[in-house]
């Protein structure tokens, strides 16, 4: 069993104002083992980014490695590092040590309904599977998440768990969107799910990212959870003995034939 905290919260332009909500929030999430993050915790998605962008050594990431140390759980949170000419959206797992135990830069990046984030986001290239809290956690920030070859790419690298972080556009059906990819990625793996977005924040910004719905999806693709628009923090359970006979019930990772190196 794994308890993690879905640390729903609203996200402004100042890194410092965020900063002090991911503290706050860890305050609240004592007894999890894991406290996860929207995607651009950092700061909200706009031309500012190539400014407020730090590296993992900058002063935001080593604050949130100083309050995962304090509270004693690993942490998963979404900064924009500097890049060559543009930024990478870059998804930094922190175990409870403080130590950085894996970066994952953002591969697909959002250039659909209207924006443009590859004029800002230099994209990443490999899957990440980061080790957290005794779990194999596969990364997958945002947009990723309609591309369930990384989803499987990231069950070959030995996921145990997907962790999806995001600054969910709103508009007509996009909530439909997140909540129907986030549990066919979930349903088709056969993988608890946790998928944590940023709570809508109009009085901060009016850019139409965050709808919030961060949920824990099961490996038979139920919702367990869903925060559903408003800021809060919720301690989930991840019962990994279970999935053990829901992959009895459902075995599609054994009955796969396209893709799978066979001796």
């Amino acid at each position: 069993m794994t308890t993690i905290a879905l640390c729903q919260i609203p996200v402004s332009p100042d890194p410092a104002v965020n900063l002090q909500r991911v503290k706050e929030s860890l305050a609240r999430a004592e007894g999890a083992d894991l406290a996860i993050f929207p995607e651009a915790t950092l700061t909200r998605y706009g031309k500012r980014i190539a400014d407020l962008a730090e590296p993992l050594d900058g002063p935001f990431v080593t604050g949130l490695a100083e309050a995962a140390r304090e509270h004693g759980l690993a942490v998963i949170a979404g900064v924009f590092e500097p890049g060559p000419g543009r930024v990478h959206n870059t998804a930094v797992a922190l175990d409870a040590r403080g130590e950085i135990r894996a970066a994952y830069r953002k591969i697909h990046l959002f250039d659909s309904f209207g924006a443009k984030e590859s004029e800002l986001v230099s994209p990443g290239a490999e899957p990440v599977v980061a080790e957290l809290a005794g779990l194999r956690i596969g990364l997958v920030t945002c947009y990723d998440v309609r591309f369930p070859e990384l989803a499987r790419a990231l069950v070959d690298q030995g996921a145990e768990m997907f962790a999806i972080i995001a600054a969910w556009g709103s508009g007509p059906l996009k909530e439909d969107h997140w909540t129907t990819l986030v549990r066919a990625r979930a349903l088709e793996n056969t993988m608890w799910t946790a998928a944590v977005g940023q709570a809508p924040n109009p009085a901060e910004s009016g850019d139409g990212f965050g709808v919030g719905r961060s949920m824990l999806v099961d490996p038979l693709g139920v919702i367990r959870a869903d925060l559903g628009t408003a800021p809060g923090v919720q301690l989930v359970t991840v019962d990994h003995a279970a999935t053990t006979g829901m992959r009895a019930t459902l075995p599609c990772l054994e009955h796969r034939v396209l893709g799978v190196k066979r001796s």
